[in-house]
């Protein structure tokens, strides 16, 4: 009862609460902790411990996150901002460990190359365990479905499933009949008298999806010959991380956006207005992204320079490709220029939302001198609170580092006879029918053998319960 009445006190000093947010469909999250947990070190000595440990395992994975490129987010690792207190991130109790977030958008490869480090991880640091989860929970358990012992489900799994020295750990019902509690349930996984290792059917169906990875991972990028600014050219050479936003931009754009690519003012023009020469490069993208851009209709922008058709499909098609990625840039930059000067972004609209279904603005018309006020008011409120400052930093981030770069001395001259690689063949992008038919089978064979055990077990019972009924009393 203290902790609702609490909860009624806050909502009824604060007239505009933040949501609770659901976590986003197309985000992985995961957390990394040091076993044993050193939960009695005083918060100085447990924060240089953590940052020890994150620093040890980014660098064990720098070599493959400095040269690989994700969709959307790069994999990361963070110290939570205060150890010894409940983490929103993770939605736990204040159990010391690293987390992170990544955004892997419409490519699912990226969530289980993300897993595949956290196997590696838990592989090379032998006292570290590891938990991965989306929106739909504990999404290793849907992978592995028909493999899964009975009594698992949605309600049963918390706190129950880790990744503990590269393979999968479930805590079973005979350990603990109750949800265990984080601590209890990582004790329990470190406990080399306790076995806790999933089944080998198990393990098999996620080294399934994680089989030669992180390297295979190569094999989702694609590489294209492009003809962009020389400005876009500049930043793609500096950061070419960056080529994910610009897609992004382009990916998601709208009306409003759309009217920033029409001006092309940051990339298309010079400090004095003058007019941008343009250069031929190469650029390394996720196969989603190279998708993202190829597969949508996208008119060039007046006063943008084209190639002439005449001039041949393959010239055509770099530039067409450049264009879409400079327009995407423009896009990008200026929104985010323009939201970060704002401290508006996604999280303003959900906040703004949540307001309008709590009844904030009910009975005012939009527009209205009182509906204006209202909604002043809940802007100071909102530029008030951490996520203001946050998301401001976060929008404004890109924005900086091209400001940065292109600030840097440069001309058209460094992109000429430079020997670039040939664009790779896309013929993944049309001929993915065998990869799918492949698929299938697998699934079905999944099927079939979950199908043939079931029957087994039933068939079993049946003759155990025939051979108790006909012994004599």
């Amino acid at each position: 009862m203290a902790a609702t009445a609490s909860s009624s006190t806050s909502s009824a000093s604060n007239p505009f609460p933040f949501p609770s947010r659901r976590p986003p469909d197309d985000t992985l999250f995961y957390a990394v902790y040091p076993l044993p947990l050193p939960t009695g070190l005083p918060p100085p000595a447990l924060l240089a411990s953590l940052r020890s440990l994150h620093l040890s395992l980014l660098s064990h994975l720098a070599p493959f996150l400095s040269s690989h490129l994700f969709h959307r987010d790069p994999f990361t690792l963070s110290v939570p901002p205060d150890p010894a207190s409940p983490c929103a991130l993770c939605a736990s109790p204040p159990a010391p460990h690293l987390h992170g977030a990544l955004r892997f958008g419409d490519s699912l490869p990226d969530e289980w190359l993300a897993v595949s480090l956290l196997f590696a991880l838990t592989r090379a640091f032998p006292d570290i365990a590891a938990r991965a989860w989306d929106s739909d929970g504990e999404f290793l358990l849907i992978e592995a479905a028909f493999a899964l012992p009975r009594w698992l489900d949605p309600d049963t799994a918390p706190n129950r499933v880790f990744i503990y020295r590269g393979e999968l750990h479930i805590l079973p019902p005979s350990l603990f009949p109750e949800t265990p509690s984080l601590e209890a349930a990582l004790a329990a996984v470190h406990d080399d008298s306790v076995d806790t290792r999933a089944p080998d059917a198990v393990q098999a169906a996620i080294q399934r999806r994680i089989a030669g990875m992180p390297e295979r991972a190569a094999e989702n990028l694609h590489t294209a010959r492009v003809i962009v600014p020389a400005p876009v050219a500049k930043v793609l050479k500096e950061e070419p991380c960056l080529i994910a936003r610009a897609v992004e931009g382009f990916y998601d754009r709208d009306i409003d956006t759309m009217k920033h690519a029409a001006r092309m003012e940051r990339f298309l023009k010079g400090p004095g207005g003058e007019g941008i020469e343009m250069v031929r490069t190469s650029v390394r993208m996720t196969r989603a992204m190279y998708a993202q851009l190829v597969q949508q209709n996208f008119q060039a922008p007046r006063g943008y320079p084209m190639p002439r058709r005449e001039e041949g499909p393959e010239k055509w098609m770099e530039a067409e490709l450049g264009m879409k990625i400079a327009c995407g840039f423009e896009m990008m930059y200026q929104e985010r220029r323009r939201q970060g000067e704002e401290g508006k972004g996604s999280t303003w609209e959900v906040y703004r939302k949540s307001l309008e279904k709590t009844g904030c603005f009910e009975g005012l018309l939009p527009g209205s001198k009182e509906y204006k006020r209202v909604m002043d008011d809940a802007m100071q409120y909102y530029k008030t609170s951490n996520l203001f400052s946050r998301t401001r930093e976060i929008l404004s981030a890109p924005v900086r580092r091209i400001d940065e770069i292109l600030a840097m001395p440069y001309s058209a001259d460094e992109f000429k006879g430079v020997d670039l690689p040939p664009s790779d063949d896309d013929s993944w992008l049309y001929g993915g029918e065998d990869e799918l038919n492949a698929e299938l089978r697998e699934r079905q064979k999944e099927l079939e053998e979950y199908e043939a055990g079931k029957k087994h077990r039933k068939s079993q019972k049946q003759s155990a319960a025939g051979s108790s009924s006909s012994q004599p009393n």
